[in-house]
């Protein structure tokens, strides 16, 4: 559910400590509720998270949010966009502060003409991403609610995160009551 990429982040302060190019990554701090990118705009970074955590997420004519995924650690926001020359598909924001480097658009672009490393991790990136995106699709149509908020509240405990009742609902692709009601279903069966 938090995706993590320690390899992305090794490579990032790997190259940030060898290069003199301070000028094309920047370590750079979103303060909690921070829009990182905004769905439908134009990004002329990528960011690398070096610590903290981001929603992602599309934002509905209707108003309403379906976060995709939550990333953290070492994990990248704005290749794809970048790569395709495109506005930004979702949006992203900070959940709590994050801390992340920031790469202008040409240095990311020289680095993936130059560097296989980062060609085969983004590579990576991209494929697990995919499967992530596939099996979270999967337990929502095969299992109840209930199996995914388990994993949810694991997933918290473990990583000392926590995700409001909105925001998990958008996660799930369930109402705030169908969320209650499942939390309740929980507490009374814990089993």
């Amino acid at each position: 559910m938090v995706r993590v990429n320690k390899d992305f982040l090794k490579f990032i302060q790997d190259h940030f400590k060898l290069t003199n190019d301070n000028d094309e990554i920047e370590l750079v701090s979103f303060k909690a509720d921070k829009i990182l990118m905004e769905q439908y705009k134009i990004t002329r970074n990528v960011y690398l998270i070096k610590s903290g955590t981001c929603k992602v997420y599309f934002e509905e004519e209707n108003g309403k949010e379906y976060i995709l995924e939550f990333l953290s650690t070492g994990e990248i926001l704005g290749e794809l966009e970048i790569i395709r020359d495109e506005p930004c598909l979702c949006s992203v924001k900070a959940i709590v502060e994050v801390e992340a480097f920031k790469i202008s658009k040409n240095y990311f672009l020289k680095l993936l003409n130059e560097n296989f490393a980062l060609n085969k991790i983004i590579i990576h990136s991209f494929a697990e991403r995919i499967i992530n995106t596939s099996k979270k699709a999967s337990h929502q149509k095969l299992y109840a609610i209930e199996y995914s908020l388990k994993k949810i509240i694991e997933m918290q405990k473990q990583n000392n995160v926590e995700i409001s009742k909105s925001d998990l609902s958008a996660y799930l692709g369930i109402s705030v009551r169908t969320l209650n009601r499942s939390l309740k279903n929980l507490k009374d069966n814990p089993s």
